[in-house]
């Protein structure tokens, strides 16, 4: 399976929304990418006999129990490792031989070249457009996030991250996004972290004015 190809289809796009969500019906689903329940539940009977989803009964009211479907660690698989314990033991040892300055340097190097990527992809003057494709760019880059609309700004949730193994050891890993967040959008507020137990890592920005460069 070529994973690029496979989450550009239906079926792609159906565990990208179960590793989103957690779990959710064929209903529910079917809403989310407006198709009909039928047609969602024909991808679910695919995903399921690959070992990619399974279902379980949960009750949601007085009525009967609903099917809700959510992601096997088979699934997990097809998500971007980024080589997290390659990366890993080569930061353990860059620590250990020069020591955590080096550690530093080497994520301050990173952090420079995530912004100049960064701000040749964000490139909208409306706050919320550049909010988006920074999304969009996190997207291309294998995590699974989204954004909404709160008081007097916008809040990026990421539900997934390809190093979140990697930064609970180092976690100098998350002062990137942080950086590319602040120089592009506005200064960031964590307030939920994968990496400390959360569901996913949120960051609320209240963009003040257009990029900086």
């Amino acid at each position: 399976m070529h994973v690029d190809r496979f989450f550009q289809t239906t079926r792609g796009k159906i565990v990208a929304e179960l590793r989103r969500l957690g779990s959710a019906s064929a209903a529910d689903l079917a809403q989310a990418f407006g198709l009909s329940p039928n047609a969602v539940r024909q991808q679910l009977v695919v995903l399921e006999r690959d070992g990619l989803v399974l279902e379980k009964p949960v009750r949601r009211g007085p009525t009967k129990p609903t099917l809700e479907f959510s992601l096997t660690t088979e699934a997990d698989k097809l998500f971007p490792q980024a080589y997290d314990r390659l990366l890993g033991a080569v930061l353990r040892e860059v620590r250990d031989q020069f020591g955590a300055p080096a550690v530093d340097r080497i994520f301050d190097g990173i952090s420079k070249r995530a912004l100049s990527r960064a701000q040749q992809k964000i490139t909208a003057a409306e706050p919320e457009q550049r909010v988006a494709q920074l999304t969009e760019m996190l997207r291309e880059n294998g995590v699974v996030a989204e954004y909404s609309l709160i008081d007097g700004g916008f809040a990026l949730h990421e539900h997934s991250c390809p190093y979140s193994s990697v930064a609970k050891e180092h976690p100098e890993m998350c002062q990137v996004i942080h950086h590319v967040i602040e120089e592009t959008i506005g200064e960031p507020q964590q307030t939920e972290s994968l990496i400390h137990g959360g569901k996913e890592c949120r960051f609320e920005m209240k963009p003040v004015g257009t990029q900086r460069v």
